[in-house]
């Protein structure tokens, strides 16, 4: 007997209505490069509460630091990346932006649907604790290197401020002094300069001759004529 006549009904996975479909969307925005940590922390905190309010679930959230724009944005020329991974049927898209966009921190956003149906949620779920775990260590190491470079670029230039300010006086002064020997000898050797010759005044052209007037014909030559 075949053995597949043994075997049970092929298991099919239950689908929900369409309109209960979960979803994975993120959503990257860019906040202005001065903002501190504590003022983007509260800023995730308020995305954080709309999601909440909304019954979406938010997986994790990716600072990705500072980085420079493609173009200025409000005079700005880096700015800080954030990208925010969450599940939801869609709801809650358009309260989050609009949260973002009445942030004057924000200077842009964009949402993008990453997965049309999440099957297995609590999957997703511990796979996104486990990449926002990495993704944190990462961001902790990026701070301190960027820190430590502001440090060494602030003492580079206390050294350089320090030392100029080490330097003797009379070095300064004897550069002002030559400063000063070089200006007078050149005003000296302009006053010694011999001025231009005056150049010959330009020799008149002889006025042309007045052309004479034709002469008056007499009255006897006219009697005689006649």
């Amino acid at each position: 007997m075949d053995a597949a006549a043994h075997e049970g009904p092929t298991a099919v996975r239950p689908r929900r209505p369409r309109g209960d479909l979960v979803r994975e969307y993120e959503t990257t925005f860019i906040v202005q490069p001065e903002i501190s940590d504590e003022g983007c922390n509260e800023l995730l905190t308020k995305v954080d509460g709309v999601l909440e309010r909304e019954g979406a679930t938010r997986l994790l959230h990716d600072d990705q630091g500072k980085r420079r724009l493609a173009y200025e944005i409000r005079k700005f020329q880096k700015g800080r990346y954030v990208t925010t991974y969450y599940l939801d049927e869609g709801k809650s898209v358009a309260p989050l932006e609009r949260t973002l966009r009445l942030d004057e921190s924000v200077l842009r956003f964009l949402t993008v649907m990453r997965n049309e149906e999440v099957v297995d949620i609590e999957t997703r779920k511990k796979e996104a604790a486990e990449e926002e775990r990495i993704r944190a260590e990462r961001a902790r190491e990026r701070a301190e290197r960027e820190a430590e470079e502001e440090k060494a670029r602030q003492l580079a230039a206390q050294q350089a401020q320090q030392a100029q300010q080490a330097q003797p006086p009379a070095e300064a002064a004897a550069s002002g002094e030559d400063g000063d020997g070089k200006a007078q000898a050149s005003e000296a050797g302009e006053a010694e300069a011999p001025a231009p010759a005056a150049e010959p005044a330009p020799t008149a052209e002889p006025a042309p001759a007045a052309e004479s007037a034709p002469a008056a014909e007499s009255s006897d030559d006219k009697e005689t004529e006649g």
